[in-house]
């Protein structure tokens, strides 16, 4: 399987945390967020001027799957 680019991972994570949102969600900025690498895993951290928004996590089989808890160091960028 192809492996995606930080880039593709954040295009996505933003796609997901848009659709998924109920309510006016609050704009991700896009410069701060990004992909952290944690534990041997690949995260997906959107943040915004107020903190982080949401986490997920990348799964072997390519999906992202957000994090309802997540490790603190991930989201301490």
């Amino acid at each position: 399987m192809p492996t995606a680019t930080d880039d593709d991972l954040t295009r996505r994570a933003l796609g997901a945390y848009f659709r998924t949102h109920t309510g006016i969600p609050d704009q991700p900025d896009g410069a701060a967020s990004g992909v952290v690498e944690h534990g041997g895993h690949t995260y997906v951290v959107l943040l915004s001027v107020r903190g982080t928004l949401a986490v997920y996590r990348l799964l072997n089989d390519g999906r992202l799957k957000r994090m309802r808890r997540w490790p603190s160091a991930v989201a301490a960028r």
